[in-house]
């Protein structure tokens, strides 16, 4: 077994994972409820050796968290909308200050830092173009440092997944 190696300082420091941890990831992104027994069997792996080596993926990082993926539309946030944000100000400050901004609006499920016209990509969800709305002009554009805001709604989804670790 190769063992696990993760350098404090760098979140993007690779940890070494083997097939049977690769396999043990894979079945967890399909089944987060996949018993330890069950984990075992089908990787031909004793329940302690498994045990252990969720734990060891746990502590290192690996494995983030376990999460309840929930049909957006059947709790009536029917509309999804992904927004393009340009800051008027480009510093650490401001940077800090929009991004603490950004985790308190419960309407903004996913951002992401990202290159080129816009400084960050929202992935918002609400109930429709109404709740949308209100979010928009009454939340998002009134925070400061606010430069330019592109809405782009989606009309369907065509893929969605989680799912990073295959074969």
């Amino acid at each position: 077994m190769a063992k696990a190696t993760k350098k404090e300082d760098s979140p993007t420091m690779s940890v070494l994972l083997d097939k049977k941890d690769m396999a043990i990831l894979k079945l967890l992104q399909e089944n987060a409820r996949v018993t330890v027994k069950e984990i075992s069997e089908k990787i031909h792996l004793s329940t302690t050796p498994v045990h252990e080596r969720i734990k060891r993926m746990e502590e290192s990082g690996v494995i983030k968290q376990y999460v309840t993926l929930v049909d957006q539309n059947k709790v009536d946030l029917n509309l999804m909308v992904i927004c393009y944000v340009s800051l008027k100000e480009h510093s650490k400050t401001a940077g800090v200050k929009f991004i603490k901004m950004v985790n308190e609006l419960q309407e903004v499920i996913e951002c992401y830092s990202i290159s080129g016209e816009f400084d960050f990509m929202l992935k918002v969800v609400c109930k429709d173009m109404n709740a949308y709305y209100d979010f928009h002009v009454n939340k998002l554009s009134q925070q400061e440092n606010m430069g330019n805001v592109q809405s782009v709604f989606v009309m369907g989804v065509i893929k969605e997944t989680h799912q990073i670790v295959h074969g």
